[in-house]
């Protein structure tokens, strides 16, 4: 049994310019896309699967070239959800021993590995049903980690915008502070990162990236 790591990485960026997961906070360093799934490896995951969808061309092969499995949400425009439903879908159908998926965001420049071990530290002894977030000085954010027990309930509710929240709320959930180790806040716009950020792709019409956590 293991836990995935699930990258949702398809919204346009539009405030940011382009997608958010091809922007390099240091001009000539990685990208979103690339720190965020090394942040997962250095976690202890030693799968990570990455939902694209806004120019999946060139994101797709970025995600490939970093390690990760790639999955394609064909209806990303249609909001968060559908990355979220994506990417679970998938994960169900590849892989019977997964008990387990870690979400996080591709636009989440100071959430790093250590966030990630403290929301794992307390999946417990029975990870399928378990539903563990992060939370930062009281506001609920990523990751999210997501028992298999679970997956059917958030895929039937994963529509526009909303992600698992309803299912979080109407669950019980174990909470995990981070606000020692990050913000948890998200990057919409380059003075976000630093106003250094820079991105190699045009913007694109679209939904929001955002998920409710």
């Amino acid at each position: 049994m293991t836990t995935v790591g699930l990258l949702l990485a398809a919204g346009a960026g539009r405030r940011m310019g382009g997608p958010k997961a091809l922007v390099r906070p240091d001009p000539r360093g990685p990208t979103l896309l690339e720190i965020a799934v090394s942040r997962l490896r250095a976690a202890g995951l030693g799968r990570v699967v990455v939902v694209v969808g806004a120019a999946a061309d060139r994101v797709a092969p970025l995600a490939a070239a970093a390690g990760a499995d790639v999955v394609v949400a064909h209806d990303w425009d249609q909001g968060m959800g559908a990355s979220l439903r994506a990417g679970l879908e998938h994960v169900t159908a590849t892989d019977p021993e997964a008990h387990a998926v870690l979400v996080t965001l591709v636009d989440l420049p100071d959430v790093g590995p250590e966030v990630h071990r403290r929301v794992l530290s307390l999946t417990g002894p029975e990870p399928a049903g378990a539903l563990v977030r992060a939370t930062y000085g009281g506001r609920p954010g990523h990751p999210v980690l997501l028992g298999r027990d679970h997956w059917p309930a958030v895929v039937d509710g994963a529509h526009g915008d909303r992600g698992a929240r309803r299912h979080l709320a109407t669950h019980p959930t174990t909470e995990v502070d981070c606000a020692d180790l990050a913000t948890g806040r998200d990057a919409d716009t380059p003075a976000d990162l630093g106003g250094g950020g820079t991105t190699g792709a045009e913007p694109a019409d679209g939904r929001s990236d955002r998920m409710e956590p």
